[in-house]
C-alpha cells in the first residue's frame, strides 16, 4: 500500500498548468445508417446529433428547457443538407466526419467539400458553414413532425408528466412554422393550461396555487433560421424512422460557400454573433475547457479514458444552458424506435419525461464536474433547485405547517411531485407524501446538491451566497418534520437520548419504511458539518469569490443575498441542535464483521440500491484515509444485500465505492464494464439502462469512478494519488481538489511522479 499510495498536500493554485493538453479528434471514415449512429455537438444549451445519411447531412437540434405544455421535452426540429455534387455518398474513400474536441465541432469532409457545424459557446445559436471548390446546387431542408397536433398515446406517456394518469383529449399540439424568402421562423407557444395546473388540483393545492412556481404556462421557445443564398420553394411530406413529416425546402443554385445560422433565441433582444466572432470564441472556451483537467492513459486503458473524454464533451454542450443536462439521453435522445422497436413514437419521445427530474439519476450527472473543474457548468442545476425553493417551502407548510423545504425524489420543473409517481390519495390522508410503493418518504436527494453547492465553493471558491437559504431549510426541514411526526406518535418528539426519531423513513427506493436509515443520517451529518464550516468561515472572514479564470456568461440570479444577521442566527441555532440531535450510523454484524446497515430496521426491500454505502459515497465519512475503513469494505465485500446487487448497468456505483474503499481489482472490473462502448455507433452513447439513451447517469457515474481512481483526499485534505489504479495501466491526469489545488501527476511502469 505505501508502495502505491502518495500522500502530499499540494498547495497549487488553479490553472496554474504545466502546458497545453491536446485533445485527440474522433473520426469517422464512413457515412451513418439511421440517427442512431449520430455524433453529438453543441455548445451553451444546445445539443445536436449530426449524421451523414444516403449523402445527405442531417442533424436534430435540441436546447434545454424547451419544454411543452405536457412536460415534453421538445427537440427544435430535424434539418437536412443535399449538394448535388454528392459528395458525402456512400462508398466514397474520402469521406470524413470529425468531432474536432478541441474547438467543440463537427467536420463532414471528402476532397472536394467541406461542412462545418458548432454552436456558439455564448449564445444559443447553430451555425454551418458550407465550403465547395466547385459550384454545387443546394437543398436546405427543415424537417417538423409537429406540423399538426399529435395525440399523446398511453404508449407513450412516459416522455412527459402525465404518465398513467394521462388524460384522454392529451396532444401535442402543433408548431407555428413561418416561412419567408431566405429565412425560417418556427415555434411553439404553450397554453396556460398546462399539466403545472393539473397537478396542483391532484396534489390539492388549489388555494395556494399563485404562490407556486410555473415556468410552462404560456412558455414559448423556438427558433429562426437564417439561409443566405438559398430561396424558399415549397413543402414536402415523408417518413423518417417511424414518424411522418413536413420539410420546408429551400433551395440555392451553383453556390461555393454559405453559412447558415439557427439561432434558438426566438425572443432574442440583442445581437447575433457572426460566424467568424462565435468560431473564434467558441474554439477559444473549448480549448480553455480542456486546459481545466485531462486524463490520459496509454494501453488497454485508453478506450475507457476516451469515453470519459467524449462523455465530457457532451455535457459540456449544456455547460450555460438555464435547465440542466438530463440524466435519460440529455440533449442527444434520437429516434425511439432505435433503442426500443417497440417504441414506433416521434424524436420527441423518451422515458422518465421531459421535465421530471429523478434525483438519484440526476444527481450522478453532476458531482464529477467538481473535480473536472467544471463547477461553472454546474449552476444550470443549482439555479434549478433555487428556483423550486420557494414551491418546496410553501408545499411543506400547507401540508404540515412547519417549516423547511420538502424536495421529493420524482421532482417536476415546478417544484411538484409528479402527478402519477404522487400516487392516489383519499380524504384523511396525508396529501404531502408520495403514495408510491418506490418514493414513499423519501426527500433526502436534495441533500445531495446542497453538499455539491459547499463542495463547489471548497474547489474553487464559487461564490455560493444565493444557494445559502436553499442548504438552511432543507436542513430545517428534516429537524422540524421528524420532531412533527414523533409528536404526532406519541408525547415526545426524540428518543431517550435526545436523538431523531427518522421514522418512517427509506434508504433510496430500496429499504422501505425504514428506521434511521444510515443513507439519511450520513446525508444530515455531512451537510450540517459542511454547511456549519462553511458558514464559520464566511462571518469570520471575507466572502470568497469565484476564482474561476475561463469566463462564462453572465447568469446572475435576481434571489436577494440572504446574508444578514437574523439569516446568520437562525443557522446556527439549527446546525448546533443538528449537531446534538443527529443519531448514529447503524451498524450491523454479518458473520463475525462489522458492516454499516441499511437502518436499523425496515419493513420490505423495494428496489436494487446499496443505500448503506452511502455514507462511502457521496457522503465520505468512510474510506480511503478515513476512520472505519475495514467496516466499510465489509459493508461491501460480505453484504449479501450489497453482492446480489452489484451492477455495472445504468446508474449503479459499485464502481466508485470500489475505488473510494481501494479496491483495485473491483475498481478496474467494473469500470472496464462501465467505460466500454455504448452499443450505438457513437461510443459514449450507452444503453438506455434502467432509464434512456443515451444514459446520462451511467456517463457521470463512470465519470465518479474513474476519478476516484486517480484521486482521493483524506479526511484532513492530504492528497492521494493513484488509491485504486493498476500498476499495469500508465497514466496520468489533471484534476481539482478542494481549497482551490490542482493536482497533476503520471504512473508508469507503477512508477508515480508528480508534475509540475
Amino acid at each position: 500500500m505505501k508502495n502505491r499510495i502518495l500522500l502530499i498536500l499540494l498547495c497549487i493554485s488553479a490553472y496554474s498548468f504545466a502546458g497545453n493538453y491536446i485533445t485527440e479528434d474522433y473520426i469517422w471514415t464512413s457515412p451513418s445508417k439511421n440517427s442512431s449512429e449520430s455524433m453529438p455537438c453543441g455548445g451553451n444549451s444546445i445539443g445536436m446529433n449530426v449524421w451523414v445519411e444516403n449523402g445527405d447531412v442531417m442533424f436534430y437540434t435540441s436546447r434545454s428547457g424547451m419544454f411543452d405544455e405536457n412536460n415534453t421535452l421538445l427537440k427544435a426540429g430535424r434539418f437536412r443538407l443535399h449538394l448535388s455534387t454528392n459528395p458525402f455518398a456512400d462508398g466514397r474513400k474520402d469521406f470524413r466526419q470529425i468531432l474536432k474536441l478541441d474547438d467543440g465541432a463537427v467536420y463532414i469532409k471528402s476532397s472536394d467539400t467541406e461542412i462545418r457545424l458548432w454552436a456558439d459557446v455564448f449564445s444559443p445559436v447553430i451555425f454551418m458553414e458550407i465550403n465547395s471548390s466547385q459550384k454545387t446546387d443546394a437543398t436546405l431542408s427543415y424537417e417538423s413532425w409537429r406540423y399538426k397536433d399529435r395525440p399523446v398515446t398511453k404508449a407513450e406517456c412516459q416522455q412527459c408528466s402525465y404518465k398513467w394518469v394521462l388524460p384522454k383529449d392529451c396532444k401535442t399540439y402543433k408548431d407555428t412554422i413561418e416561412p419567408q424568402k431566405n429565412m425560417l421562423t418556427f415555434f411553439h407557444k404553450n397554453k396556460e393550461e398546462t399539466v403545472f395546473d393539473f397537478t396542483v388540483s391532484r396534489e390539492r393545492l388549489d388555494s395556494i396555487k399563485d404562490r407556486l412556481y410555473n415556468p410552462i404556462g404560456g412558455l414559448k421557445f423556438g427558433g429562426i433560421m437564417y439561409a443566405p443564398g438559398f430561396q424558399y420553394t415549397d413543402t414536402s411530406d415523408g417518413i423518417y424512422a417511424s414518424t411522418d413529416y413536413r420539410a420546408w425546402n429551400y433551395r440555392a443554385t451553383g453556390i461555393k460557400k454559405s453559412t447558415v445560422t439557427i439561432d434558438l433565441d426566438i425572443d432574442r433582444k440583442d445581437k447575433i454573433p457572426t460566424a467568424k466572432e462565435s468560431r473564434r470564441r467558441s474554439g477559444k472556451w473549448w480549448h480553455e475547457y480542456w486546459q481545466r483537467s485531462y486524463i490520459k492513459a496509454e494501453g488497454e486503458a485508453k478506450n475507457i479514458v476516451r469515453n470519459y473524454e467524449l462523455f465530457r464533451y457532451m455535457l459540456g454542450c449544456n455547460a450555460y444552458g438555464e435547465w440542466p443536462s438530463k440524466f435519460n439521453g440529455g440533449l442527444f435522445t434520437f429516434d425511439p424506435v432505435y433503442v426500443d422497436s417497440k417504441c414506433p413514437f416521434t424524436p420527441d419521445y423518451r422515458k422518465w419525461g421531459g421535465g421530471t427530474m429523478t434525483a438519484q439519476n440526476q444527481r450522478l450527472v453532476y458531482w464529477p464536474m467538481l473535480k473536472s473543474g467544471d463547477t461553472d457548468m454546474m449552476k444550470a442545476q443549482f439555479d434549478t433547485y433555487l428556483r423550486l425553493l420557494p414551491t418546496a417551502v410553501e408545499r411543506t407548510k400547507y401540508y404540515w405547517g412547519h417549516d423547511g423545504a420538502s424536495f421529493c425524489e420524482q421532482l417536476e420543473n415546478f417544484g411538484l411531485p409528479n402527478p402519477a409517481e404522487y400516487g392516489k390519495h383519499k380524504d384523511g390522508d396525508d396529501y404531502g407524501m408520495e403514495r408510491n410503493a418506490w418514493l414513499e418518504y423519501q426527500w433526502d436527494t436534495a441533500l445531495e446538491f446542497c453538499s455539491m453547492i459547499l463542495q463547489a465553493h471548497s474547489y474553487t471558491g464559487m461564490d455560493i451566497c444565493r444557494y445559502e437559504p436553499l442548504i438552511e431549510q432543507c436542513l430545517k426541514f428534516f429537524d422540524e418534520h421528524y420532531r412533527y411526526l414523533a409528536k404526532k406518535r406519541g408525547v415526545k418528539e426524540v428518543d431517550g437520548d435526545g436523538k431523531l426519531i427518522l421514522f418512517p423513513s427509506s434508504g433510496c427506493e430500496t429499504y422501505k419504511q425504514a428506521y434511521n436509515p444510515s443513507s439519511v443520517i450520513a446525508a444530515l451529518q455531512t451537510v450540517n458539518r459542511q454547511a456549519g464550516e462553511y458558514f464559520s468561515k464566511k462571518y469570520a472572514t471575507v466572502s470568497p469569490t469565484d476564482s474561476s479564470s475561463v469566463s462564462a456568461p453572465n447568469t446572475s440570479s435576481t434571489t436577494p443575498n440572504p446574508s444578514s444577521a437574523n439569516h446568520n442566527s437562525s443557522f446556527f441555532i439549527l446546525h448546533s441542535s443538528l449537531k446534538t440531535s443527529l443519531p448514529d450510523i447503524p451498524l450491523r454484524t454479518i458473520g463475525n464483521d462489522t458492516c454499516i446497515a441499511p437502518a436499523v430496521v425496515w419493513a420490505r426491500i423495494q428496489n436494487v440500491e446499496s443505500p448503506q454505502l452511502y455514507p462511502v459515497f457521496p457522503w465520505r465519512i468512510y474510506g480511503m484515509g478515513r476512520p472505519g475503513l475495514e467496516t466499510a469494505r465489509n459493508t461491501y465485500l460480505k453484504d449479501p444485500h450489497v453482492i446480489k446487487m452489484r451492477s455495472a448497468t445504468g446508474w449503479k456505483q459499485d464502481n466508485i465505492w470500489a475505488a473510494c474503499l481501494g479496491l483495485t481489482d473491483e475498481a478496474k472490473h467494473l469500470i472496464e464494464e462501465k467505460l466500454a462502448d455504448g452499443p450505438y455507433r457513437f461510443p459514449a452513447f450507452w444503453d438506455p439502462g434502467y432509464d434512456w439513451a443515451p444514459d446520462c447517469n451511467k456517463g457521470g457515474a463512470s465519470m465518479i469512478g474513474l476519478q476516484e481512481m486517480l484521486l482521493q483526499e483524506t479526511e484532513d485534505g492530504n492528497i492521494m494519488l493513484f488509491p485504486a489504479w493498476p500498476k499495469e495501466w500508465n497514466a496520468s491526469f489533471r484534476l481539482h481538489a478542494t481549497g482551490g489545488r490542482t493536482v497533476e501527476a503520471e504512473i508508469k511502469n507503477g512508477k508515480i511522479t508528480r508534475k509540475q
